[in-house]
C-alpha cells in the first residue's frame, strides 16, 4: 500500500541542497550567492573560504551539502560539478524593540532568508565547447582610448593687459 515515491524536482545530472533561516537579509545573501553562480563547485568553495563576508560561511555549507547529495545520493562526479542555481528568498523577520529616549522605543526587524543551491554534472563535451567559445571571443580594439591616447592640454589663461 504505502504512497508513491514523489517525482524528483531537479534533472537527473543534478543535486539540490536547501538552506532555512540563514541570519541576513536576502539582499545580503544574494551578494555572497551571486560569487558562485555558473562556477565550478571546487572554485566556488575556495572563493566562499576567502569572501569576507558573514553570509559567506552558510552559504558554503548549503553548498557543500548540495555537493554531497550529488556525490552520495545521485552518483554523480563531484570534479564534473557546476553551481547551476544559487536562488535566495526572504523568510521570516523577528520583530524586536529598541529603547529610546524619553521612554520611546523603536522597532527593529531581523531579517532571516532562505538559500536553494542546484549543482549540475557538466559533460566533459560541453566543458571542451564552452572553453573553446571563451578562446574565441573577440578581442576589443586598441584604439586611443585604449592605449592611452592624447592627453587633453589644460588651457592657458588670457593675459591680462
Amino acid at each position: 500500500m504505502g504512497q508513491q515515491k514523489n517525482d524528483r524536482k531537479v534533472a537527473e545530472n543534478e543535486a539540490m541542497a536547501y538552506g532555512k533561516y540563514i541570519k541576513g537579509s536576502a539582499q545580503k545573501v544574494n551578494l555572497v550567492a551571486q560569487l558562485i553562480r555558473g562556477k565550478n563547485a571546487g572554485k566556488a568553495l575556495v572563493d566562499l573560504d576567502f569572501c569576507k563576508r558573514r553570509a559567506a560561511k552558510d552559504v558554503k555549507k548549503v553548498l557543500m551539502s548540495a555537493v554531497a547529495n550529488a556525490e552520495n545520493n545521485h552518483n554523480l562526479d563531484v570534479d564534473r560539478l557546476v553551481v547551476a542555481k544559487a536562488t535566495v528568498g526572504r523568510a521570516l523577520a523577528m520583530r524586536r524593540f529598541h529603547a529610546r529616549g524619553r521612554g520611546r522605543s523603536s522597532a527593529v526587524e531581523k531579517h532571516y532568508s532562505n538559500l536553494t543551491i542546484v549543482v549540475r554534472e557538466q559533460d566533459a563535451e560541453a566543458k571542451k565547447a564552452k572553453v573553446k567559445k571563451d578562446s574565441t571571443k573577440a578581442k576589443p580594439k586598441a584604439g586611443k582610448a585604449a592605449a592611452g591616447g592624447a592627453k587633453a592640454q589644460p588651457r592657458k589663461k588670457a593675459a591680462a593687459a
